[in-house]
Protein backbone atom coordinates (compact mmCIF):
# COMPACT_ATOMS: atom_id res chain seq x y z
CA UNK A 1 0.00 0.00 0.00
CA UNK A 2 2.84 2.34 0.84
CA UNK A 3 4.52 1.69 -2.51
CA UNK A 4 1.23 2.35 -4.26
CA UNK A 5 0.90 5.69 -2.51
CA UNK A 6 4.43 6.67 -3.47
CA UNK A 7 3.75 5.80 -7.10
CA UNK A 8 0.45 7.70 -7.03
CA UNK A 9 2.07 10.81 -5.56
CA UNK A 10 4.82 10.73 -8.16
CA UNK A 11 2.42 10.20 -11.05
CA UNK A 12 0.15 13.11 -10.19
CA UNK A 13 2.70 15.51 -8.73
CA UNK A 14 2.37 19.13 -9.77
CA UNK A 15 4.74 22.05 -9.30
CA UNK A 16 3.05 23.38 -6.17
CA UNK A 17 2.82 20.02 -4.42
CA UNK A 18 6.47 19.90 -3.42
CA UNK A 19 5.87 22.70 -0.91
CA UNK A 20 2.75 21.17 0.60
CA UNK A 21 3.96 17.99 2.19
CA UNK A 22 4.48 17.54 5.90
CA UNK A 23 8.25 17.17 5.89
CA UNK A 24 9.87 15.66 8.96
CA UNK A 25 13.16 16.59 10.59
CA UNK A 26 14.36 12.98 10.69
CA UNK A 27 17.78 13.74 9.29
CA UNK A 28 19.43 10.68 10.75
CA UNK A 29 16.87 8.11 9.59
CA UNK A 30 17.81 7.68 5.94
CA UNK A 31 15.02 6.02 4.00
CA UNK A 32 12.50 6.59 6.79
CA UNK A 33 12.56 10.33 6.19
CA UNK A 34 12.01 9.79 2.46
CA UNK A 35 9.08 7.48 3.09
CA UNK A 36 7.55 9.93 5.53
CA UNK A 37 7.88 12.81 3.11
CA UNK A 38 6.37 10.84 0.23
CA UNK A 39 3.36 9.58 2.10
CA UNK A 40 2.65 12.86 3.82
CA UNK A 41 2.48 14.63 0.47
CA UNK A 42 -0.67 12.63 -0.17
CA UNK A 43 -2.59 14.17 2.70
CA UNK A 44 -1.20 17.66 3.22
CA UNK A 45 -3.48 20.56 2.20
CA UNK A 46 -2.59 22.24 -1.07
CA UNK A 47 -0.71 25.49 -1.06
CA UNK A 48 -3.77 27.71 -1.20
CA UNK A 49 -1.72 30.88 -1.00
CA UNK A 50 0.24 29.97 -4.11
CA UNK A 51 -2.78 28.99 -6.22
CA UNK A 52 -5.84 31.03 -5.34
CA UNK A 53 -4.10 34.28 -4.57
CA UNK A 54 -2.73 34.57 -8.10
CA UNK A 55 -5.07 36.88 -10.05
CA UNK A 56 -3.94 35.27 -13.32
CA UNK A 57 -5.60 31.96 -12.42
CA UNK A 58 -8.96 33.62 -11.84
CA UNK A 59 -8.61 35.79 -14.94
CA UNK A 60 -7.78 32.82 -17.14
CA UNK A 61 -10.74 30.88 -15.72
CA UNK A 62 -13.02 33.81 -16.56
CA UNK A 63 -11.67 33.91 -20.14
CA UNK A 64 -12.31 30.18 -20.50
CA UNK A 65 -15.86 30.48 -19.14
CA UNK A 66 -15.13 28.58 -15.90
CA UNK A 67 -17.30 30.02 -13.06
CA UNK A 68 -15.50 31.44 -10.02
CA UNK A 69 -16.99 31.82 -6.53
CA UNK A 70 -15.90 34.05 -3.63
CA UNK A 71 -18.16 32.28 -1.14
CA UNK A 72 -18.96 28.65 -0.41
CA UNK A 73 -21.47 27.39 -3.00
CA UNK A 74 -24.41 25.15 -2.03
CA UNK A 75 -23.08 21.62 -1.68
CA UNK A 76 -24.39 18.08 -1.47
CA UNK A 77 -22.96 15.68 1.11
CA UNK A 78 -23.64 12.69 -1.16
CA UNK A 79 -21.57 14.30 -3.94
CA UNK A 80 -18.63 14.90 -1.58
CA UNK A 81 -18.66 11.22 -0.58
CA UNK A 82 -17.76 10.26 -4.15
CA UNK A 83 -14.21 11.51 -3.50
CA UNK A 84 -12.16 10.21 -0.58
CA UNK A 85 -10.95 12.91 1.88
CA UNK A 86 -7.26 12.21 1.30
CA UNK A 87 -7.69 12.57 -2.48
CA UNK A 88 -9.78 15.73 -2.07
CA UNK A 89 -7.13 17.31 0.17
CA UNK A 90 -4.28 16.30 -2.13
CA UNK A 91 -5.93 17.57 -5.31
CA UNK A 92 -7.50 20.68 -3.79
CA UNK A 93 -10.97 19.69 -5.01
CA UNK A 94 -14.37 19.03 -3.40
CA UNK A 95 -17.42 17.68 -5.30
CA UNK A 96 -20.39 19.95 -4.56
CA UNK A 97 -23.29 18.58 -6.65
CA UNK A 98 -24.39 16.09 -9.33
CA UNK A 99 -26.07 16.96 -12.62
CA UNK A 100 -27.01 13.63 -14.14
CA UNK A 101 -23.73 11.99 -15.10
CA UNK A 102 -21.84 15.22 -14.50
CA UNK A 103 -20.11 16.00 -11.21
CA UNK A 104 -19.63 19.65 -10.27
CA UNK A 105 -16.29 20.03 -8.48
CA UNK A 106 -15.06 23.16 -6.62
CA UNK A 107 -11.32 23.54 -7.13
CA UNK A 108 -8.54 25.83 -6.00
CA UNK A 109 -6.97 25.53 -9.45
CA UNK A 110 -9.58 24.60 -12.08
CA UNK A 111 -6.84 24.73 -14.75
CA UNK A 112 -5.12 21.69 -13.22
CA UNK A 113 -6.11 19.20 -15.90
CA UNK A 114 -4.20 16.32 -14.25
CA UNK A 115 -6.34 16.70 -11.13
CA UNK A 116 -9.52 16.88 -13.22
CA UNK A 117 -8.56 13.68 -15.07
CA UNK A 118 -7.86 11.87 -11.80
CA UNK A 119 -11.19 12.91 -10.27
CA UNK A 120 -13.00 11.76 -13.40
CA UNK A 121 -11.22 8.40 -13.30
CA UNK A 122 -11.93 7.88 -9.59
CA UNK A 123 -15.61 8.89 -9.71
CA UNK A 124 -16.43 7.61 -13.21
CA UNK A 125 -18.20 10.85 -14.10
CA UNK A 126 -17.77 13.83 -16.40
CA UNK A 127 -16.32 16.72 -14.41
CA UNK A 128 -17.58 20.30 -14.51
CA UNK A 129 -15.14 22.66 -12.83
CA UNK A 130 -15.79 25.77 -10.74
CA UNK A 131 -13.12 27.95 -9.08
CA UNK A 132 -13.20 28.84 -5.40
CA UNK A 133 -11.22 31.35 -3.31
CA UNK A 134 -8.87 29.84 -0.70
CA UNK A 135 -10.80 30.89 2.47
CA UNK A 136 -14.09 29.61 1.04
CA UNK A 137 -12.40 26.38 -0.08
CA UNK A 138 -11.06 25.72 3.43
CA UNK A 139 -14.52 26.27 4.89
CA UNK A 140 -16.05 23.90 2.32
CA UNK A 141 -13.39 21.28 3.08
CA UNK A 142 -14.17 21.43 6.80
CA UNK A 143 -17.93 21.29 6.22
CA UNK A 144 -17.78 18.29 3.92
CA UNK A 145 -14.98 16.19 5.39
CA UNK A 146 -15.10 17.31 9.03
CA UNK A 147 -12.67 16.02 11.63
CA UNK A 148 -10.72 13.71 9.42
CA UNK A 149 -8.27 12.69 12.19
CA UNK A 150 -11.12 11.43 14.36
CA UNK A 151 -12.64 9.55 11.42
CA UNK A 152 -9.30 8.00 10.55
CA UNK A 153 -8.72 6.88 14.17
CA UNK A 154 -12.16 5.25 14.17
CA UNK A 155 -11.46 3.43 10.94
CA UNK A 156 -8.11 2.20 12.25
CA UNK A 157 -9.84 0.92 15.37
CA UNK A 158 -12.50 -0.88 13.39
CA UNK A 159 -9.96 -2.36 10.96
CA UNK A 160 -7.89 -3.69 13.83
CA UNK A 161 -4.99 -3.81 11.43
CA UNK A 162 -2.35 -2.36 13.73
CA UNK A 163 -1.19 -4.78 16.39
CA UNK A 164 -4.52 -5.01 18.20
CA UNK A 165 -4.17 -5.85 21.88
CA UNK A 166 -6.88 -7.08 24.23
CA UNK A 167 -8.69 -4.41 26.26
CA UNK A 168 -7.67 -6.08 29.51
CA UNK A 169 -3.94 -5.76 28.90
CA UNK A 170 -1.73 -3.30 27.07
CA UNK A 171 1.76 -4.69 27.56
CA UNK A 172 3.93 -1.98 26.02
CA UNK A 173 7.14 -3.59 27.26
CA UNK A 174 6.42 -6.64 25.10
CA UNK A 175 6.44 -4.58 21.90
CA UNK A 176 9.87 -4.62 20.30
CA UNK A 177 11.44 -1.52 18.74
CA UNK A 178 11.35 -3.18 15.29
CA UNK A 179 7.60 -3.75 15.68
CA UNK A 180 7.07 -0.10 16.65
CA UNK A 181 9.09 1.01 13.62
CA UNK A 182 7.11 -1.26 11.30
CA UNK A 183 3.73 -0.12 12.67
CA UNK A 184 4.76 3.55 12.63
CA UNK A 185 5.60 3.30 8.91
CA UNK A 186 2.13 2.10 7.86
CA UNK A 187 0.60 4.76 5.59
CA UNK A 188 -2.68 4.93 7.48
CA UNK A 189 -0.93 5.65 10.76
CA UNK A 190 1.37 8.22 9.12
CA UNK A 191 -1.73 9.98 7.81
CA UNK A 192 -3.35 9.89 11.27
CA UNK A 193 -0.38 11.61 12.94
CA UNK A 194 -0.15 14.16 10.12
CA UNK A 195 -3.84 14.97 10.42
CA UNK A 196 -3.63 15.37 14.20
CA UNK A 197 -0.90 17.95 13.68
CA UNK A 198 -2.64 19.72 10.78
CA UNK A 199 -5.92 19.98 12.68
CA UNK A 200 -4.04 21.40 15.66
CA UNK A 201 -2.50 24.09 13.43
CA UNK A 202 -5.89 24.84 11.84
CA UNK A 203 -7.48 25.06 15.29
CA UNK A 204 -4.89 27.63 16.49
CA UNK A 205 -3.55 25.20 19.11
CA UNK A 206 -0.28 26.08 20.83
CA UNK A 207 0.37 22.55 22.09
CA UNK A 208 -0.68 18.97 21.35
CA UNK A 209 -0.73 16.57 24.31
CA UNK A 210 -0.77 12.77 23.90
CA UNK A 211 -1.37 11.23 27.33
CA UNK A 212 -1.32 7.47 28.02
CA UNK A 213 -3.45 5.98 30.79
CA UNK A 214 -4.22 2.43 31.86
CA UNK A 215 -7.07 1.78 29.44
CA UNK A 216 -7.14 4.84 27.18
CA UNK A 217 -5.01 7.21 25.14
CA UNK A 218 -6.01 10.87 25.32
CA UNK A 219 -5.25 13.63 22.80
CA UNK A 220 -5.68 17.26 23.84
CA UNK A 221 -5.07 20.60 22.13
CA UNK A 222 -4.19 23.70 24.13
CA UNK A 223 -6.22 26.48 22.54
CA UNK A 224 -6.08 30.02 23.97
CA UNK A 225 -4.29 28.65 27.05
CA UNK A 226 -6.90 25.99 27.87
CA UNK A 227 -6.64 22.24 27.18
CA UNK A 228 -9.45 20.91 24.97
CA UNK A 229 -9.98 17.14 24.72
CA UNK A 230 -10.14 15.57 21.26
CA UNK A 231 -11.61 12.22 20.14
CA UNK A 232 -9.52 9.45 21.65
CA UNK A 233 -7.48 7.15 19.38
CA UNK A 234 -7.73 3.42 20.22
CA UNK A 235 -5.43 2.37 23.06
CA UNK A 236 -3.83 -0.35 20.93
CA UNK A 237 -2.43 2.35 18.61
CA UNK A 238 -0.43 3.93 21.46
CA UNK A 239 2.97 2.39 20.69
CA UNK A 240 2.69 2.96 16.95
CA UNK A 241 1.33 6.51 17.23
CA UNK A 242 3.97 7.68 19.71
CA UNK A 243 6.64 5.81 17.74
CA UNK A 244 5.59 7.70 14.61
CA UNK A 245 5.91 11.06 16.39
CA UNK A 246 9.37 10.09 17.66
CA UNK A 247 10.48 9.07 14.16
CA UNK A 248 9.32 12.41 12.76
CA UNK A 249 11.14 14.24 15.57
CA UNK A 250 14.41 12.34 15.06
CA UNK A 251 14.25 10.61 18.45
CA UNK A 252 15.43 7.16 19.50
CA UNK A 253 12.30 5.01 19.33
CA UNK A 254 13.98 2.14 21.17
CA UNK A 255 14.50 4.31 24.28
CA UNK A 256 11.26 4.56 26.23
CA UNK A 257 12.46 5.09 29.81
CA UNK A 258 14.22 8.48 29.73
CA UNK A 259 12.94 11.91 28.63
CA UNK A 260 13.77 12.95 25.06
CA UNK A 261 13.51 16.16 23.03
CA UNK A 262 13.13 16.51 19.29
CA UNK A 263 12.03 18.82 16.52
CA UNK A 264 9.66 18.54 13.55
CA UNK A 265 9.37 20.96 10.64
CA UNK A 266 6.30 20.80 8.43
CA UNK A 267 4.69 22.93 5.75
CA UNK A 268 1.08 23.97 6.11
CA UNK A 269 -0.70 26.04 3.44
CA UNK A 270 2.63 27.22 2.09
CA UNK A 271 4.14 28.35 5.39
CA UNK A 272 6.71 26.70 7.64
CA UNK A 273 5.57 25.48 11.05
CA UNK A 274 8.12 24.33 13.66
CA UNK A 275 7.14 21.83 16.34
CA UNK A 276 9.15 21.15 19.51
CA UNK A 277 8.58 17.62 20.79
CA UNK A 278 9.12 16.42 24.36
CA UNK A 279 8.56 12.91 25.75
CA UNK A 280 8.65 11.69 29.34
CA UNK A 281 8.09 8.14 30.64
CA UNK A 282 4.95 7.60 32.74
CA UNK A 283 3.33 4.57 34.39
CA UNK A 284 1.49 3.60 31.20
CA UNK A 285 3.92 4.67 28.49
CA UNK A 286 5.46 7.86 27.17
CA UNK A 287 3.62 11.15 27.46
CA UNK A 288 4.21 13.40 24.44
CA UNK A 289 3.82 17.17 24.26
CA UNK A 290 4.31 19.01 20.97
CA UNK A 291 4.71 22.80 21.10
CA UNK A 292 3.53 24.34 17.81
CA UNK A 293 5.52 27.40 16.77
CA UNK A 294 3.52 28.94 13.94
CA UNK A 295 5.05 32.31 13.11
CA UNK A 296 2.06 33.32 10.97
CA UNK A 297 -0.14 33.29 14.10
CA UNK A 298 2.37 35.34 16.12
CA UNK A 299 1.27 38.98 16.53
CA UNK A 300 4.47 40.99 16.28
CA UNK A 301 3.04 44.36 17.24
CA UNK A 302 2.01 45.66 20.64
CA UNK A 303 -1.47 46.67 19.41
CA UNK A 304 -2.37 43.08 18.49
CA UNK A 305 -1.10 41.95 21.90
CA UNK A 306 -3.74 44.14 23.53
CA UNK A 307 -1.49 46.86 24.98
CA UNK A 308 -3.27 50.15 25.64
CA UNK A 309 -2.20 53.41 24.00
CA UNK A 310 -0.81 54.83 27.26
CA UNK A 311 1.24 51.70 27.97
CA UNK A 312 2.54 51.59 24.38
CA UNK A 313 3.72 55.19 24.64
CA UNK A 314 5.73 54.37 27.80
CA UNK A 315 7.17 51.16 26.29
CA UNK A 316 8.15 52.98 23.09
CA UNK A 317 10.12 55.51 25.11
CA UNK A 318 11.83 52.73 27.10
CA UNK A 319 12.94 50.66 24.12
CA UNK A 320 14.20 53.69 22.17
CA UNK A 321 16.85 54.43 24.82
CA UNK A 322 20.41 54.15 23.42
CA UNK A 323 21.50 51.93 26.32
CA UNK A 324 20.24 50.45 29.56
CA UNK A 325 18.30 47.42 30.84
CA UNK A 326 14.62 46.72 30.14
CA UNK A 327 13.00 43.74 31.91
CA UNK A 328 9.75 41.90 31.19
CA UNK A 329 8.48 39.76 34.06
CA UNK A 330 5.83 37.12 34.59
CA UNK A 331 5.39 33.35 34.98
CA UNK A 332 6.06 30.80 32.25
CA UNK A 333 3.53 31.09 29.43
CA UNK A 334 2.57 34.70 30.14
CA UNK A 335 3.76 35.98 26.75
CA UNK A 336 7.02 37.67 27.83
CA UNK A 337 9.02 36.47 24.81
CA UNK A 338 6.26 37.50 22.39
CA UNK A 339 6.22 41.02 23.84
CA UNK A 340 10.00 41.31 23.47
CA UNK A 341 9.83 39.91 19.91
CA UNK A 342 7.31 42.64 19.10
CA UNK A 343 9.66 45.23 20.60
CA UNK A 344 12.64 43.92 18.62
CA UNK A 345 10.59 43.93 15.41
CA UNK A 346 9.66 47.56 16.06
CA UNK A 347 13.32 48.45 16.66
CA UNK A 348 14.68 46.54 13.66
CA UNK A 349 16.84 48.68 11.42
CA UNK A 350 19.50 47.38 9.01
CA UNK A 351 21.87 49.95 10.49
CA UNK A 352 21.67 48.26 13.90
CA UNK A 353 23.16 44.95 15.00
CA UNK A 354 20.60 42.95 17.03
CA UNK A 355 21.57 39.63 18.62
CA UNK A 356 19.49 37.32 20.82
CA UNK A 357 20.39 34.31 22.95
CA UNK A 358 17.40 32.12 23.80
CA UNK A 359 16.53 28.74 25.30
CA UNK A 360 15.22 27.69 22.86
CA UNK A 361 14.79 30.01 19.86
CA UNK A 362 11.00 29.97 19.56
CA UNK A 363 10.51 31.99 16.38
CA UNK A 364 12.90 33.09 13.66
CA UNK A 365 13.04 36.87 13.24
CA UNK A 366 14.19 38.31 9.91
CA UNK A 367 17.40 40.32 10.05
CA UNK A 368 18.17 39.38 13.67
CA UNK A 369 20.97 37.01 14.73
CA UNK A 370 19.50 34.41 17.11
CA UNK A 371 21.65 32.06 19.21
CA UNK A 372 20.16 28.92 20.83
CA UNK A 373 21.46 27.96 24.28
CA UNK A 374 23.21 24.58 24.21
CA UNK A 375 24.03 23.47 27.76
CA UNK A 376 25.47 20.12 26.62
CA UNK A 377 28.16 21.97 24.66
CA UNK A 378 28.78 24.56 27.33
CA UNK A 379 26.82 27.41 25.74
CA UNK A 380 24.84 28.98 28.58
CA UNK A 381 23.23 32.42 28.79
CA UNK A 382 26.33 33.77 30.55
CA UNK A 383 28.91 32.35 28.11
CA UNK A 384 26.76 33.29 25.13
CA UNK A 385 26.25 36.85 26.38
CA UNK A 386 29.99 37.21 26.94
CA UNK A 387 30.63 36.14 23.33
CA UNK A 388 27.86 38.40 21.99
CA UNK A 389 29.62 41.46 23.39
CA UNK A 390 32.56 40.71 21.08
CA UNK A 391 30.17 40.81 18.09
CA UNK A 392 29.75 44.61 18.27
CA UNK A 393 25.98 44.55 18.98
CA UNK A 394 23.71 47.56 19.46
CA UNK A 395 20.79 45.66 21.01
CA UNK A 396 20.93 42.36 22.88
CA UNK A 397 18.03 40.14 23.95
CA UNK A 398 18.87 37.62 26.71
CA UNK A 399 16.10 35.02 26.93
CA UNK A 400 16.17 34.85 30.73
CA UNK A 401 18.31 36.07 33.61
CA UNK A 402 18.76 32.97 35.76
CA UNK A 403 21.93 33.37 37.80
CA UNK A 404 24.43 35.83 39.30
CA UNK A 405 26.86 35.51 36.39
CA UNK A 406 24.25 36.44 33.78
CA UNK A 407 23.04 39.36 35.93
CA UNK A 408 26.57 40.69 36.29
CA UNK A 409 27.35 40.50 32.55
CA UNK A 410 23.96 41.99 31.57
CA UNK A 411 24.40 44.96 33.90
CA UNK A 412 27.97 45.62 32.80
CA UNK A 413 26.86 45.36 29.15
CA UNK A 414 24.21 48.00 29.76
CA UNK A 415 26.78 50.20 31.50
CA UNK A 416 29.10 50.02 28.48
CA UNK A 417 26.56 51.37 26.02
CA UNK A 418 24.35 48.43 24.99
CA UNK A 419 20.57 48.20 25.16
CA UNK A 420 19.74 44.91 26.92
CA UNK A 421 16.31 43.22 26.95
CA UNK A 422 15.63 40.25 29.20
CA UNK A 423 13.00 38.41 31.25
CA UNK A 424 12.58 37.43 34.90
CA UNK A 425 10.14 35.26 36.82
CA UNK A 426 8.54 37.63 39.34
CA UNK A 427 4.93 38.28 40.31
CA UNK A 428 4.86 41.98 39.50
CA UNK A 429 7.07 44.57 37.84
CA UNK A 430 8.66 46.34 40.82
CA UNK A 431 9.62 43.05 42.53
CA UNK A 432 12.18 42.39 39.81
CA UNK A 433 14.46 44.98 41.45
CA UNK A 434 14.68 42.85 44.58
CA UNK A 435 15.19 39.72 42.49
CA UNK A 436 18.24 41.24 40.76
CA UNK A 437 19.72 42.24 44.14
CA UNK A 438 19.00 38.75 45.53
CA UNK A 439 20.99 37.28 42.63
CA UNK A 440 24.03 39.32 43.61
CA UNK A 441 23.67 42.60 41.71
CA UNK A 442 24.75 45.75 43.53
CA UNK A 443 21.74 48.07 44.11
CA UNK A 444 23.63 51.14 42.86
CA UNK A 445 24.47 49.33 39.59
CA UNK A 446 20.84 48.22 39.15
CA UNK A 447 19.74 51.83 39.67
CA UNK A 448 22.28 53.05 37.11
CA UNK A 449 21.20 50.78 34.22
CA UNK A 450 17.50 50.05 34.78
CA UNK A 451 15.30 51.97 32.32
CA UNK A 452 11.95 50.23 32.58
CA UNK A 453 10.00 47.25 33.94
CA UNK A 454 6.99 45.54 32.43
CA UNK A 455 4.93 42.75 34.01
CA UNK A 456 2.18 40.86 32.21
CA UNK A 457 -0.35 38.05 32.24
CA UNK A 458 -2.49 36.57 29.44
CA UNK A 459 -6.27 36.30 29.34
CA UNK A 460 -8.72 35.10 26.71
CA UNK A 461 -10.52 37.45 24.32
CA UNK A 462 -14.29 37.31 24.02
CA UNK A 463 -15.35 35.98 20.62
CA UNK A 464 -16.49 39.01 18.59
CA UNK A 465 -19.16 37.00 16.75
CA UNK A 466 -21.11 35.86 19.82
CA UNK A 467 -20.47 38.65 22.35
CA UNK A 468 -23.46 39.60 24.49
CA UNK A 469 -24.18 41.30 27.82
CA UNK A 470 -25.18 39.35 30.93
CA UNK A 471 -25.59 39.96 34.65
CA UNK A 472 -22.52 39.43 36.79
CA UNK A 473 -22.93 36.40 39.07
CA UNK A 474 -22.93 36.90 42.85
CA UNK A 475 -19.75 34.84 43.18
CA UNK A 476 -17.84 37.09 40.78
CA UNK A 477 -19.33 40.30 42.18
CA UNK A 478 -18.14 39.34 45.67
CA UNK A 479 -14.54 39.39 44.41
CA UNK A 480 -14.82 42.94 43.04
CA UNK A 481 -13.88 46.08 44.96
CA UNK A 482 -16.70 48.57 45.74
CA UNK A 483 -15.37 50.90 43.04
CA UNK A 484 -15.31 48.09 40.46
CA UNK A 485 -18.91 47.10 41.29
CA UNK A 486 -20.03 50.67 40.62
CA UNK A 487 -18.14 50.83 37.32
CA UNK A 488 -19.61 47.60 35.97
CA UNK A 489 -23.15 48.28 37.20
CA UNK A 490 -23.94 44.59 37.63
CA UNK A 491 -23.39 43.66 33.95
CA UNK A 492 -20.50 42.52 31.77
CA UNK A 493 -19.80 41.24 28.25
CA UNK A 494 -19.39 37.48 27.73
CA UNK A 495 -19.22 35.10 24.79
CA UNK A 496 -22.34 33.03 24.18
CA UNK A 497 -20.42 30.37 22.26
CA UNK A 498 -20.63 29.78 18.51
CA UNK A 499 -19.17 27.62 15.75
CA UNK A 500 -16.29 30.05 15.17
CA UNK A 501 -15.05 29.76 18.77
CA UNK A 502 -15.98 26.05 19.14
CA UNK A 503 -18.63 26.96 21.70
CA UNK A 504 -16.11 28.37 24.19
CA UNK A 505 -17.12 32.03 23.91
CA UNK A 506 -13.45 32.99 23.51
CA UNK A 507 -11.20 33.38 20.50
CA UNK A 508 -7.61 34.54 20.87
CA UNK A 509 -5.77 36.06 23.82
CA UNK A 510 -4.60 39.46 25.01
CA UNK A 511 -2.25 40.79 27.67
CA UNK A 512 -2.87 42.52 30.99
CA UNK A 513 0.09 44.81 31.68
CA UNK A 514 1.71 47.05 34.25
CA UNK A 515 4.60 49.28 33.18
CA UNK A 516 7.06 50.99 35.52
CA UNK A 517 9.07 54.01 34.39
CA UNK A 518 12.26 54.46 36.42
CA UNK A 519 11.99 58.07 37.60
CA UNK A 520 14.73 60.00 39.40
CA UNK A 521 13.11 59.41 42.81
CA UNK A 522 12.66 55.70 42.13
CA UNK A 523 16.25 55.39 40.88
CA UNK A 524 17.51 56.92 44.13
CA UNK A 525 15.44 54.53 46.25
CA UNK A 526 16.71 51.54 44.27
CA UNK A 527 20.31 52.66 44.81
CA UNK A 528 19.61 52.79 48.57
CA UNK A 529 18.15 49.25 48.43
CA UNK A 530 14.77 50.37 49.83
CA UNK A 531 12.11 47.64 50.37
CA UNK A 532 9.44 46.90 47.77
CA UNK A 533 6.57 48.67 49.55
CA UNK A 534 8.62 51.90 49.63
CA UNK A 535 9.48 51.56 45.93
CA UNK A 536 5.77 51.18 45.15
CA UNK A 537 5.01 54.44 46.91
CA UNK A 538 7.37 56.21 44.47
CA UNK A 539 5.69 54.98 41.28
CA UNK A 540 4.23 57.56 38.89
CA UNK A 541 0.74 58.85 39.65
CA UNK A 542 -0.54 57.39 36.34
CA UNK A 543 0.78 53.89 37.15
CA UNK A 544 -1.84 51.21 36.31
CA UNK A 545 -1.72 47.77 37.91
CA UNK A 546 -2.30 44.59 35.91
CA UNK A 547 -5.68 44.07 37.56
CA UNK A 548 -6.80 47.61 36.72
CA UNK A 549 -5.57 47.21 33.13
CA UNK A 550 -7.57 43.99 32.86
CA UNK A 551 -10.69 45.54 34.40
CA UNK A 552 -10.56 48.39 31.87
CA UNK A 553 -10.48 45.79 29.09
CA UNK A 554 -13.40 43.93 30.67
CA UNK A 555 -15.35 47.21 30.81
CA UNK A 556 -14.59 47.69 27.11
CA UNK A 557 -16.07 44.26 26.36
CA UNK A 558 -12.79 42.72 25.20
CA UNK A 559 -12.49 40.12 27.97
CA UNK A 560 -14.43 38.96 31.03
CA UNK A 561 -14.05 39.75 34.72
CA UNK A 562 -13.43 36.04 35.40
CA UNK A 563 -10.45 36.04 33.02
CA UNK A 564 -8.96 39.11 34.72
CA UNK A 565 -9.38 37.64 38.20
CA UNK A 566 -7.95 34.29 37.11
CA UNK A 567 -4.90 35.84 35.46
CA UNK A 568 -4.05 38.43 38.14
CA UNK A 569 -5.01 36.58 41.34
CA UNK A 570 -1.41 35.77 42.30
CA UNK A 571 -0.41 39.41 41.79
CA UNK A 572 -3.17 40.64 44.11
CA UNK A 573 -2.23 38.13 46.83
CA UNK A 574 1.44 39.09 46.51
CA UNK A 575 0.65 42.81 46.72
CA UNK A 576 -1.55 42.30 49.80
CA UNK A 577 1.21 40.34 51.53
CA UNK A 578 3.79 43.06 50.86
CA UNK A 579 1.40 45.80 51.97
CA UNK A 580 0.88 44.04 55.29
CA UNK A 581 4.61 43.42 55.62
CA UNK A 582 5.33 47.09 54.98
CA UNK A 583 2.68 48.16 57.52
CA UNK A 584 4.17 45.88 60.18
CA UNK A 585 7.64 47.24 59.46
CA UNK A 586 6.34 50.80 59.75
CA UNK A 587 4.58 50.02 63.06
CA UNK A 588 7.77 48.43 64.38
CA UNK A 589 9.83 51.50 63.54
CA UNK A 590 7.20 53.79 65.07
CA UNK A 591 7.15 51.76 68.28
CA UNK A 592 10.94 51.83 68.44
CA UNK A 593 10.88 55.59 67.98
CA UNK A 594 8.30 56.03 70.73
CA UNK A 595 10.39 53.86 73.02
CA UNK A 596 13.44 56.04 72.46
CA UNK A 597 11.43 59.18 73.19
CA UNK A 598 10.06 57.68 76.38
CA UNK A 599 13.53 56.92 77.66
Amino acid sequence: MQNGMKQDSATHARPHESMNGVSSATTGLGGVATAALTTTTAVAPPNTAEVSNEPSVRERCTLLGIPWHDKVPPSDAAAAELLAPEIAVRLGAVPVSREGNRLVVAMLDPLDTAAVDEIGAVTGRVIRRIGLDAPAFRELMRDRYGTTAARMAESLASDGGLAAVSDSEHNLDAIEADDVHRMAEQPTLINLVNLILLEAVQGRASDVHIEPFESELRVKYRIDGVLVSQPQPPKHLQAALIGRVKIMAGMNIAERYIPQDGHITLRFEGRKVDIRVSTVPTLYGESVVMRILDKSSLPLDLVSLGMSDSHRAIVDRMIEKPHGLVLVTGPTGSGKTTTLYASLSKLYDPRKKIITIEDPVEYELNGINQIPVNAKRGLSFATGLRAILRQDPDIVFVGEIRDAETVDIAIRSALTGHLIFSTLHTNDAISSVGRLVDMGAEPYLVASVLEGLLAQRLGRRICALCREERRITEEVEARLTPDERVRFGGRQSVGRGCEKCNGSGFRGRLGFYEVVRVSTALRGAIAQNRPVHELKSLLDSDFVTMREDGMRKALAGVTTIEEVLRATQDVDDFADAFTKQGAHAHDGKAGESRGKKGT
